[in-house]
């Protein structure tokens, strides 16, 4: 059981149904890409989207070539909120390539806006976005998103490659967090007791 003051957070997407999705979206990147010249680049952005782009492609029936890029946003404190910076660059060269962008969660859309420009210069063949959960609600970048999971609703989200403080990528659900507060507090609280779906989520 949870501590005193209720669940401080539930499960939002049960893992039998991110696996149906992940083969959903996973057939129609195989339709869409099945004819082309070269197989598509599928670009992992680290670190949330790893675990959902290693099933994608274990789920998808064609040739794809992985890599990986990481972005950082600068620090608000110093005025630059929505501004960005390339960590980990990738290490193929895509121009004249199908890249595909495989990100774990849409928000604000400034760093995929960002990121979609940075690729965009590169002169792939054609530049797509997939990602698991788009959380529209917190959009402020309009940004293109060819292939989504789930709509998810403006909640702190954790499991299945979203962390905090660098715990949780690993738990197979992914959970909505009620009382960010109390995790604060005590960081390994998710561990604690047994979670049921939420499904008015």
């Amino acid at each position: 059981m949870f501590p005193e003051g209720g669940r401080p957070a539930e499960i939002l997407l049960a893992r039998e149904r991110i696996a149906e999705r992940v083969e959903e979206l996973a057939g129609g990147l195989t339709s869409d890409y099945l004819k082309r010249p070269e197989p598509p680049v599928f670009v992992g952005v680290l670190r949330g989207a790893a675990i959902f782009l290693a099933d994608l492609v274990r789920a998808a029936s064609i040739d794809i070539v992985t890599d990986f890029i990481s972005i950082s946003s600068y620090d608000a404190s110093e005025g630059q909120s929505g501004i960005v910076r390339i960590v980990k660059d990738l290490d193929l060269d895509v121009s004249g390539r199908d890249v595909v962008v495989v990100e774990d969660i849409v928000d604000t859309g400034l760093t995929l806006n960002y990121l979609r420009n940075a690729l965009e210069q590169r002169q792939p063949a054609s530049l797509r976005v997939v990602a698991l959960m788009d959380k529209a609600a917190r959009r402020i970048a309009p940004v293109p998103i060819e292939y989504v999971g789930f709509e998810v609703p403006d909640l702190f989200v954790v499991g299945y490659g979203l962390d905090f403080q660098g715990r949780y990528r690993n738990l197979p659900d992914v959970l909505a967090v009620h009382d960010l507060a109390r995790l604060i507090n005590d960081p390994g609280l998710l561990q604690q007791g047994h979670l049921k779906p939420n499904v008015r989520c």
